[in-house]
């Protein structure tokens, strides 16, 4: 069992300290094709644009952001829920957010850049 809220903030510590202002934890590495990663966004800080990684849907666990396309643009806040287009989009955070990424991995996609935060350790 793992407490969001203790996660979030200690990501959110970890993202001030981040020149990306940006932090994240997977939630479940083993698994083979489901991918959770909660994400912890500095105000003002951003994914830029990016791929779809397959099937994927964003929860937002606390503050508020911004998920863009081209066509639309989706403000959310605490508790919001939004299954993520199936085009190129950005994340801003517009306040310190919080945000629980959940995806099935497409292998003909690339991970959300999320993903590449773990492997670089920010």
């Amino acid at each position: 069992m793992k407490s969001l809220h203790e996660l979030g903030q200690e990501l959110l510590t970890r993202a001030h300290e981040a020149s990306s202002g940006r932090a994240a934890a997977t939630l479940n590495a083993d698994h083979r094709s489901l991918k959770q990663l909660v994400l912890a966004l500095r105000a003002g800080s951003a994914l830029s644009e990016h791929e779809n990684p397959g099937q994927a849907t964003l929860q937002l666990l606390s503050g508020t952001a911004t998920v863009s396309t081209t066509e639309m643009t989706w403000h959310g806040s605490t508790g919001d829920y939004l299954v993520i287009p199936d085009h190129k989009h950005d994340l801003r955070a517009v306040s310190d957010a919080v945000v629980m990424l959940t995806f099935v991995k497409d292998a003909n996609r690339p991970e959300p850049p999320a993903a590449a935060d773990l492997r670089s350790d920010t």
